[in-house]
């Protein structure tokens, strides 16, 4: 059985994609201590501040921190079915990542991306080059999180 993607896809093609654009995706998340505790084990990152409750309390936080690339992974990862899901070639680059404030065991995470800037792609034709911002908010409506990815979209119709 072959797979038909471009019916499958659900991204924006380059020329749907136009700044200003703010994308409020559907996909929630509670971070879960499994989340924040496989993160940290699978990327061999042992820091106290998510392994360790009282070495946490007693820098100050309720609880542990839950480590901020899964929160950044977190927020790139829900982004996809609305913006790039089978539109694109992949991400150039992520930048101007800002943690803004903590994120704990039991924080319910939402994300939004608003389109920064598009231009045509000098070397293909058939793409052009988008900025994405994404920000991250908790349950108390706090932004805990943002920042940058550019990434190289197909064009629906390269002409």
């Amino acid at each position: 059985m072959s797979v038909n993607y471009t019916e499958l896809a659900t991204g924006k093609y380059y020329e749907e994609l136009e700044v200003g654009n703010i994308y409020r995706h559907a996909i929630t998340r509670t971070v879960c201590e499994a989340d924040n505790l496989l993160f940290s084990a699978l990327t061999y990152n042992s820091a106290w501040l998510h392994m360790d409750e009282v070495y946490s309390k007693e820098q100050g936080h309720p609880g542990r921190l839950v480590n901020s690339l899964f929160t950044l992974s977190l927020a790139c990862g829900v982004t996809v079915a609305d913006t790039t899901l089978g539109t694109t070639q992949g991400n150039l680059g992520f930048y101007d990542v800002k943690f803004t404030n903590p994120v704990y065991i039991g924080d319910t995470l939402r994300s939004e991306t608003e389109i920064v800037s598009k231009r045509e792609s000098k070397s293909r034709p058939h793409a052009g080059i988008v900025e994405f911002e994404t920000r991250s908010f908790n349950q108390d409506d706090k932004m805990v999180l943002t920042f940058r990815r550019t990434g190289m979209m197909l064009k629906k119709n390269p002409g």
